[in-house]
């Protein structure tokens, strides 16, 4: 799909949507907005702090963002102050992406048996609890429905070589998304996790030997090619849809069937 989207496919139109964790053109989160955007969708986009706004800035600008907002869920106060603005600009919200993680280095390259227990409850907070706080934010905004997305790997299922202490948390943050599903049916809004196979993105990067990863998904994936971002937003853009009203507390898998097979 390209960046430009025909009336009649434009599936998307009056919606609007929230994007959590776009760090450059090479995020996942950024190849989910350019899917949303060209599929007609309002976005709301943040960036993490002064260092990578110069990155994101171009690419919410090419997006048409109206709203372009600071956000370390790190900081007290930030997250909420998006949601205040999305609040007082639409007084809505149709949809969530939340496409962030972290762990400490020192803690990501250890094994998880050596993991600090600093590292952990950091990893934990940024990953997980941040999904979790998003998620409250956004319920009292989607009054008719909606639909909320985080990004998941398969290394929460299984033992990933070098994937270590994310692995657990990644597991932590979809047992999260079940739950909230199931809180939040009633109210027509859904939880689901995206799980894409090897990209190399900004967060990859910080993995050790990923470009191992990277050839292994290749060879056994059934498919043989990784994905794309674009891949990622294509499916995104239908998770966030109309269409996809009753999917909800899913890990959906975007990876070329690699984990049928590893």
């Amino acid at each position: 799909m390209g960046k430009e989207g025909s009336d009649a496919n434009r599936f998307l139109e009056g919606k609007k949507g929230l994007i959590l964790g776009i760090a450059n053109e090479h995020s996942i989160a950024y190849g989910c907005g350019e899917i949303f955007h060209a599929l007609g969708a309002e976005l709301a986009v943040t960036y993490l702090n002064e260092k990578v706004e110069r990155f994101v800035k171009p690419l919410a600008e090419e997006l048409e963002c109206p709203i372009f907002m600071l956000c370390d869920v790190e900081t007290p106060g930030q997250l909420e102050a998006v949601f205040e603005s999305i609040s007082k600009s639409w007084g809505k919200l149709d949809f969530v992406l939340h496409s962030i993680a972290y762990a400490p280095k020192a803690d990501l390259f250890a094994r998880v048996t050596d993991c600090s227990k600093e590292g952990f409850l950091q990893a934990m907070a940024t990953s997980c609890h941040s999904f979790m706080h998003t998620v409250k934010l956004a319920e009292p905004l989607m009054e008719n429905g909606g639909s909320i997305l985080t990004v998941t790997y398969y290394g929460s299922e299984k033992v990933v070589e070098h994937y270590n202490i994310m692995g657990p948390v990644k597991a932590a943050l979809e047992s999260c998304v079940r739950y909230m599903a199931a809180e939040l049916g009633p109210k027509m809004i859904r939880v689901n996790c995206l799980s894409p196979g090897p990209i190399l993105t900004r967060a990859a990067s910080g993995i050790e030997h990923f470009d191992d990863l990277m050839e292994r998904a290749v060879s056994l994936a059934p498919e043989h090619h990784l994905v794309s971002i674009e891949d990622v937003g294509a499916f995104a853009a239908f998770l966030v849809s109309d269409g996809a009203k009753t999917i909800t507390g899913g890990i959906h898998y975007v990876d070329g069937g690699y984990h049928i097979v590893a």
